[in-house]
Order: C-alpha cells, then sequence, then structure tokens
C-alpha cells in the first residue's frame, strides 16, 4: 500500500530574526519521520515560508508544536510587514501529495485546528477545503481587516472563530490568529518589473488574476463603482483561472512585484502565469525582468515550463532533465534576484535519499573502479544495461542534432519526438543499471536468512526463489528495453543527419551488446529458479527478444555500411 503524505507550508509572520526563523522551523524535525524541506524568509514582507513533509499524523504534531513556538517567539502587537497577515503563525496549509485525498487531508486539518484553538487558545479560521461554511473557503474573507481588524471581528457573531477563543484578549493579541486549511498543491511566485510602482504592478496583476478588478463607470480607475442587484461590486474578470495576484515594492530588492498564488497549477502553470505577465507589462511600457519562486515547486511544473519554451523556440523536448531545469531556470529568470538551487527548490529533488549510494551517481572512473574490485556486483547485468544506456543516448544525440540542422527547421518536430523516445529509454536504462545490482544483493540476502527451524527454512527457500526470478526478470527487463530502443537508431541512420551515420551505428552496437550481455544473465540465473514452468517462460521470451535483436542489427549494419 502506498504510504501516505502530506506536506504543511506555514507562513509565519517573523522574516527578518533569523534565530527565530530557525528556532521555530527546526522543531518539525523533533517529531519523528518529518522532513523539514525548506525555509524561505523575507525581509521585506517580514514573513517566512516553511515547507515540511510527513505521514499525515506526524505532519499535524509537527505543524502544532510549530504554531505553538512561533506563538511563543513571535509578538503580533508588533509587526509589520508588506504581506497582509493576522498572526503569528498566519496560515498553516495541508497538502495531499501521494496516497491521500484532498478530503482526507482536510479532515487532519480539523483535527489540527481543534488542538490548536483549544490547547493554545489561538483563535482558528478553518478555509479552502477545510472551511466550513462558504463564505470561509476564501482566505482573503478570513482574514479581512488583518490583525488591526481581529478585534472587530472576533466580536462579530458572524465571525466567530471555528477553533479557540472568540474575544480579542491579550494572549490574542500577542499570537493573533491563525488559518488552517487543506489545499492542492499551492505555488507562491513573484514576477519581477523594472518599476518601483505599486499602482503599475497592481494593474498588472489585475489584468491577469481570476478575480480581475472591480467595473467602474467612466474612469477605470476613479469612476463609481458598478453594483449588481445584491449590491455587490460588479467585477471584470482577470485573464488566467486559478490565480490570485497583487502589487507590491519590495525595498529589499528595490523593484515592485507582481505577487501570484497559483492555486491549481494543473489550470494555470508558472510559465503561463509568467508570460501573460510579460505581455501584460510590455503593453504598459514595463518590463518584466525576472521572477521569484517562494517554497518548493513540483519537478513535473519545472519540465511543462522548459518544454514551453522549447516549443516556442522549435527546439527538441528530447534533451536530459538538467538541462531542461536550466532552461527554465533562464527563461524564467528564477536566478534574476539571488541565486536558484534546483536541489532545495524542487520537491522530488529535496526528498531524494542523499545517503542512498548509486552507481549511476559515480563518475565514470569511479564505476569503473567499482565494477573492477572484489564485489560481484556490479556485474555483468548492471554493465549491460549501462551499455545500451550509452548505445540510445547517442540515438537521441543524432535526432537533436537533425533537430537543429541548418535547413531543417521544419522537421524540428519530428527529430524532437525521436529524441524524447531515446530519452526515454535512457532512462529506464540508467534505472535498471542499479536494479540489476539490487536484484542481486535480494538474492544475497536470502542466503543470509536464519535456517535453525522447518519455519525459517522454509521462508529462506522462497525468499531465495523469488529473489532468483526477480533477478532474472530485471536482466530481462534490459533485454527488451535495449531492443526496443534500437528503433531510435535504426530512424536516425535512415532519416537523421548523415554525417552521424557512424554514431547511429555505434548506438546499435551498443544496444545489441546490451541485450546479448542481459541474456547470458537471464539464462545463468534462470538456471536457479525451482520452478521450472517459469523459467522457462522467461527463457523462451529471452530468446525471441534476443534473435529479434540480431536480425535488426544486422539490417541497421547492412544499411550503414551501404550509405558510408
Amino acid at each position: 500500500m502506498q504510504k501516505q503524505l502530506i506536506e504543511c507550508v506555514p507562513n509565519i509572520s517573523e522574516g527578518r530574526d533569523i534565530n527565530k526563523i530557525n528556532e521555530i522551523a527546526n522543531i518539525v524535525e523533533t517529531i519523528e519521520g518529518v522532513k523539514l524541506l525548506d525555509i524561505d524568509p523575507g525581509a521585506a514582507t517580514n514573513r517566512t515560508v516553511i515547507t515540511f513533509v510527513g505521514e499525515p499524523e506526524q505532519v499535524i504534531d509537527a505543524a502544532f508544536l510549530l504554531i505553538k513556538k512561533a506563538s511563543q517567539l513571535i509578538d503580533m502587537s508588533k509587526h509589520s510587514g508588506e504581506h497582509p497577515r493576522f498572526g503569528a503563525t498566519d496560515v498553516c496549509p495541508l497538502v495531499p501529495i501521494s496516497g491521500i485525498t484532498l478530503e482526507e487531508t482536510a479532515k487532519y486539518a480539523h483535527k489540527l485546528g481543534e488542538r490548536v484553538g483549544q490547547e493554545l487558545d489561538i483563535p482558528v479560521y478553518l478555509y479552502e477545503k477545510a472551511a466550513q461554511e462558504d463564505k470561509r473557503k476564501n482566505l482573503a474573507n478570513c482574514r479581512s481587516g488583518e490583525y488591526e481588524g481581529l478585534p472587530k471581528k472576533l466580536s462579530d457573531p458572524n465571525w466567530k472563530p471555528d477553533f479557540g477563543p472568540a474575544e480579542f484578549n491579550n494572549k490574542v493579541a500577542k499570537t493573533g490568529a491563525t488559518a488552517i486549511s487543506a489545499r492542492d498543491f499551492l505555488v507562491a511566485y513573484n514576477v519581477n518589473l523594472n518599476t518601483t510602482s505599486t499602482r503599475r504592478a497592481n494593474a498588472i496583476a489585475f489584468d491577469i488574476r481570476e478575480a480581475g478588478r472591480v467595473k467602474r463607470e467612466g474612469n477605470p480607475i476613479t469612476g463609481k463603482k458598478v453594483l449588481d442587484e445584491n449590491g455587490e461590486p460588479v467585477r471584470i474578470p482577470g485573464k488566467l483561472k486559478a490565480v490570485k495576484g497583487i502589487g507590491w515594492y519590495i525595498e529589499e530588492y528595490g523593484i515592485a512585484q507582481i505577487s501570484y498564488n497559483l492555486t491549481n497549477i494543473s489550470i494555470t502553470s508558472m510559465h503561463e502565469a509568467f508570460d501573460e505577465s510579460c505581455k501584460a507589462a510590455e503593453s504598459r511600457g514595463i518590463r518584466v525582468t525576472g521572477s521569484e519562486l517562494i517554497g518548493l515547486i513540483p519537478l513535473k511544473a519545472m519540465l511543462d515550463a522548459a518544454d514551453y519554451f522549447l516549443v516556442k523556440q522549435q527546439r527538441s523536448l528530447g534533451i536530459s532533465e538538467s538541462e531542461k531545469i536550466k532552461i527554465a531556470v533562464k527563461s524564467l529568470g528564477l536566478d534574476d534576484l539571488k541565486p536558484f538551487n534546483p536541489d532545495e527548490k524542487i520537491i522530488e529533488y529535496v526528498l531524494k535519499n542523499k545517503d542512498s549510494k548509486q552507481l549511476i551517481d559515480l563518475t565514470l572512473t569511479d564505476f569503473a573502479d567499482e565494477t573492477a574490485g572484489e564485489s560481484m556486483a556490479p556485474g555483468g547485468g548492471s554493465i549491460s544495461a549501462y551499455v545500451g544506456t550509452l548505445g540510445v543516448s547517442l540515438g537521441t544525440m543524432v535526432a537533436n542534432l537533425s533537430a537543429h540542422k541548418p535547413g531543417w527547421d521544419d522537421r524540428w518536430e519530428e527529430f524532437s519526438i525521436w529524441a524524447e523516445k531515446g530519452q526515454a529509454y535512457k532512462d529506464k536504462l540508467l534505472a535498471l543499471v542499479d536494479e540489476d545490482t539490487n536484484a542481486f544483493n535480494k538474492i544475497i540476502e536470502g542466503f543470509r536468512m536464519p535456517k535453525s527451524t522447518e519455519k525459517e527454512k522454509a521462508d529462506r527457500a522462497e525468499a531465495i526463489e523469488q529473489a532468483t526470478i526477480y533477478a532474472t526478470e530485471v536482466p530481462l527487463l534490459v533485454m527488451e528495453t535495449a531492443y526496443q530502443s534500437m528503433e531510435v537508431m535504426e530512424a536516425m541512420a535512415k532519416i537523421g543527419l548523415q554525417n552521424s551515420l557512424s554514431d547511429a551505428g555505434v548506438g546499435a552496437l551498443c544496444a545489441r551488446t546490451a541485450v546479448y550481455g542481459a541474456y547470458f544473465n537471464v539464462r545463468i540465473n534462470a538456471k536457479d529458479i525451482k520452478n521450472r514452468e517459469t523459467a522457462e517462460t522467461l527463457l523462451d521470451k529471452a530468446k525471441s527478444i534476443f534473435n529479434k535483436t540480431l536480425s535488426l542489427e544486422s539490417e541497421i549494419i547492412d544499411y550503414i555500411n551501404e550509405k558510408i
């Protein structure tokens, strides 16, 4: 069963005192299983976005400790900052990451809110998916009036907190209120402008954000507001859905920014918000100089941004992940104000276990040394997978060179598709480099199991059998993937850049070697499988792939020899 993971992104009303910020943020890792991912302070806003992740119960325990510590160290009666706020822990959203629905996450938000209200005596408002009435779904409604308006808000029966005291006492004067929610993944994203005008930045924000601007009679800025039949202002919608935005001036940088909350990046992506902001700014005589990501972002959002800009440039999409990240950073100007470190800003990279040793992370020299050492792994299976990786990498290179060949501009998409196929094969084979070694190690683990009792012997025998089957299935998958990857080399030999015929040929030879080498592994491991029916099924499939590979290799090499 998939582990349930939720992310918590509390925003605390302190962005200048780094000692306080660290003390508040670091407390979350006192809860076992919780990982602190990011601390992103802002001096001008006097606000810090903290991000941590874990299983639901541990996360709400950690969130409670964070809210408690913030209430002890931050005095809201002395707070000032550019960002709207009404509490020491201003907002505390819970975000489903994996294995859990938004509705299930909302139940944990209720649980956290009740505990904060009862045990810490802090007024709590539930918003977005956790809201218990429609008017509280919008955070702006819950936070309207900000900290300064809390005495009036708390005394209004319509705005009684969901949990905690409904009075502005001495304690609440210090802690303020906290808004807790369950929401989809939200990207906090600022667009930088070459102006100091907050009014101009706001005008662009109104052009873009879903709520748009209030409709007025005559002058669009100073004219009388147009009201509907209920007396509510009529709004002119902005261009993009699932976007909230305001303009502000950041003294720290000496520029105005448009501050966006992208509440659903599957509806409006970061790159769409950026591009539309560029158009709106240009129409007003203003230039976008870059942008700033607050907190973390999913890897897919960065790769989608790279693809978007590559398509605009009519460039191949079949390039490496690391290159795509560089293109996204430069295209969006994410390093305009400060360096952008993908390992610290992309959620999948932050979650990656830095302590686990992978063969594919070694240098070429270290990989060769590791292979040449005394241990039996990595062995022929891992080497076969890596040779296959190199082969399809060559085919992908030819596709990318062909996509960028002068005079072939009308064919860039054709070659981009082949390059993307090559990248997919490459990534799969790379993963199999380590998986083959992992499969061998599972057999070793099986042999090390105890065998004192009959049950232990039976368990040990079953573990060895299953590990041996898996150690046969992995090189079979290497064979299958390397064989399939040869379609890239064949296509590039026939339709790609003819100056690179030899590269396509070497790629095909590497793929053939990968299949041949992995076939040896299938055969030698299958000998030890006790269930001979299973073993024969695997061997028959391997033999079929082997024969098809030799036939295709011969066809490709004959074609290349004829053309060279």
